[in-house]
This record gives C-alpha cells, sequence and structure tokens, in this order.
C-alpha cells in the first residue's frame, strides 16, 4: 500500500496529534473483524467517554442527508438530544443483534434498566456490504459487540477494519477512517473537531480527490465502466465529535457541515445511498436522573462556529481520504473482489496526488 505521507492533507486548519476523531479528549474506538473467506464483515464501537453513556449521557444530534437506512435509535436522539450508549456501526443485516447487545450491556450495569430505571435507547448505524460479504450469514454476533467495546482505546487501526472490512467505495475498497482539526476560539482557547466515516458510497466517474476529479481515469484504469454507470447504491455514515461546548441544536448545525466534505469528494447524496451524520460534545454530560445536578455549561455562541464548521467539513473530507487510502484490497464472497486505492495509484497517472 501507498505510503500515508502522499496523502494530501485537506484544509488548512491544524490536525490534532493522531489526526483521528480520538483527538477529542476522551473518545476511543475498537473493532471486532470478520475476514473468512465469504464472510468480510465486523463491528466498530465508538465511546464518547470512559464511564456509562446511560448514566452520564453527552448531548448529541443527527442528520439525514438521505434516509436509504435502516439505523436504530434516531427518533429518541432527535426528540432527547442525547446519547445513552456507545455509538456501533455494523452491516444492515446485523442491526437488530448489534442493538439487543448494546441493551444487554447496559442491563448488566444497570440491573433496573428497563423495570425501575427507564429503558436504553441503543444507538446503531449501519450501511451495507454485500458485495464482498455474505449478508444472509448473519455472521456478526453480540459477542462481537462485546469484544469491540472492548478493544476500544485512543489508538485504532483504520482501513478494511471492523465495520468497514466488507465495505465498498467509489468501485474501490472502502472503510474505516478518521481525521481531526483543531480550531483556535476568539477566548484564546482551542476547539477540537474529529470524525470518523464508515465510507461505503460513491460512483467512480465522480470520485473527487483533494479537488482532484480522478474517477475517470480510475474507472479506464480499472475497466470498471460497467459497474461505475450503475445507479448509486453505498451508503456512508459519519460521526463527528468535538469538545466545544455545544448543546443539540448547535449539534445538529456541526452535523450538516459534514455533508460539504462528503460533497467534495464527489457524492450527490444519490436516491439509493444512506448518507446519515452524527454528531456529539464531550464538554459536559447529563445525568440520567432528576436528583442529581445539571451541569452548568456557557455554550458557544451561534456567531462563533464558523471554525468548527470548517472543521466538521475538512476532517469529513479527511477521513474519507483515509478510509480509501489505508483500505487494503478483499476479495470475499462469490469471489468478488475490490482492489485498494493506494495499490493503484503507483501505476495511474494521478501526479497530483502523490
Amino acid at each position: 500500500m501507498a505510503s500515508t505521507t502522499s496523502l494530501p492533507f485537506i484544509g488548512t486548519l491544524p490536525a490534532g496529534t493522531r489526526d483521528a476523531i480520538t483527538d477529542v479528549a476522551g473518545v476511543t474506538v475498537g473493532h471486532r473483524t470478520l475476514a473468512d473467506g465469504p464472510v468480510q464483515t465486523g463491528v466498530t464501537v465508538i465511546r464518547p467517554h470512559a464511564g456509562d453513556p446511560f448514566r452520564d449521557k453527552v448531548p448529541a444530534a443527527a442528520v439525514v442527508l438521505n434516509g436509504f437506512g435502516k439505523s436504530v435509535g434516531l427518533v429518541q436522539l432527535a426528540e432527547l438530544g442525547v446519547l445513552e450508549t456507545p455509538i456501533a456501526l455494523t452491516n444492515t443485516f446485523s442491526v437488530g443483534t448489534v442493538a439487543t447487545a448494546q441493551i444487554r450491556d447496559c442491563a448488566a450495569a444497570n440491573p433496573e434498566t428497563g423495570r425501575a430505571l427507564p429503558t436504553v435507547n441503543p444507538l446503531v448505524f449501519e450501511c451495507n456490504d454485500g458485495f464482498l460479504n455474505d449478508i444472509q450469514r448473519l455472521a456478526v454476533t453480540e459477542a462481537d459487540y462485546l469484544q469491540a467495546l472492548a478493544a476500544t482505546d485512543a489508538d485504532f487501526a483504520q482501513g478494511s477494519v471492523g465495520a468497514g472490512r466488507g465495505m465498498s467505495s467509489f468501485q474501490l475498497k472502502g472503510g474505516i477512517g478518521s481525521a481531526s482539526r483543531r480550531v483556535a476560539m476568539a477566548d484564546g482557547t482551542t476547539c477540537t473537531v474529529g470524525a470518523l466515516v464508515l465510507s461505503n458510497y460513491g460512483r467512480q466517474p465522480q470520485l473527487v480527490l483533494a479537488g482532484h476529479a480522478v474517477g475517470e481515469r480510475l474507472a479506464a484504469l480499472q475497466q470498471t465502466s460497467t459497474e461505475a454507470s450503475e445507479p448509486e447504491k453505498g451508503s456512508i455514515i459519519i460521526v463527528v465529535a468535538t469538545d466545544a461546548p455545544l448543546d443539540a441544536r448547535q449539534l445538529r448545525r456541526l452535523a450538516l457541515r459534514a455533508g460539504a466534505g462528503l460533497a467534495r469528494t464527489g457524492s450527490v447524496f444519490g436516491h439509493g445511498s444512506g448518507d446519515l451524520v452524527l454528531a456529539f460534545s464531550t464538554a459536559y454530560t447529563v445525568p440520567d436522573r432528576a436528583d442529581r445536578p445539571m451541569p452548568a455549561v456557557a455554550m458557544l455562541h451561534d456567531t462563533l462556529l464558523d471554525g468548527l464548521f470548517q472543521a466538521a467539513a475538512d476532517s469529513t473530507e479527511q477521513a474519507i481520504l483515509h478510509a480509501l487510502w489505508r483500505a487494503t484490497p478483499v476479495t470475499g464472497r462469490d469471489g468478488n473482489h475490490r482492489a485498494a486505492l493506494g495499490e493503484l495509484l503507483p501505476a495511474s497517472s494521478l501526479t497530483p496526488l502523490v
């Protein structure tokens, strides 16, 4: 695979130390990867903090850019504006299994869940990895979710791992990518915005990398013109984290700006694409019970959000590039194969990128 030192840097804002969503302090990511012949799938888990999100909820909001998706938990999230579980990513047919695993995990930590305590709102996002993965095997188990949860760490792999194992983008290998940007605020402090994507979208002729329209050349190089002419069938899940003190309304505005970064890569939010964005803040938590004090937080003024908006767009675009660049080639169901961008670039004429 090509060296990541050749990858263009998006925008003018500086990246965090890892250039990943985990540059937002407290956020961790873990994977469980299943790679066995026709089974090419997995689970990725994002923890907003090290504690129990059912007891200490973080503010959050979601935006549906195009709703061709089967996620769980978005209705209550829109109503209450908080997360109650870690964020889970997996394939389309495994949403129910992973949601059940989240419920069991919450009940294990809080035995009165659904009894003396309220029920828990599991949150699972999905993309269809059926080209590479035999999705009808329902290979993901509750134990796989728990293993991904146990593996969460500030340092994590990207590319063909976890939920991204079987994903495709622009008729190339897609998967997990992440990036971050730091924003100098008017009061002299610095805020961080990080993005993580599950990239499974895009028609190859429309691919734009760092402002360079390279899709047509890649399609010719791969001889994928027939598949590339088909309608959009993929999806992307984008998770945006920040340490800026924002409420759910402001987080929805931040989530929407991730769509600008997505569009720069050539996406038109196609008819068959499930394009969803979740944004959350780690600046404070909301207690689960009325007898615990609510946080006294000075929210950021709306007129100061533009830098964070830029960071959300730039980190999303960079995360998509990382997903494509760090992916490794995968052969899966029925011998279906996806080449990785990193193995194609040295043989191509895409000189602006290297």
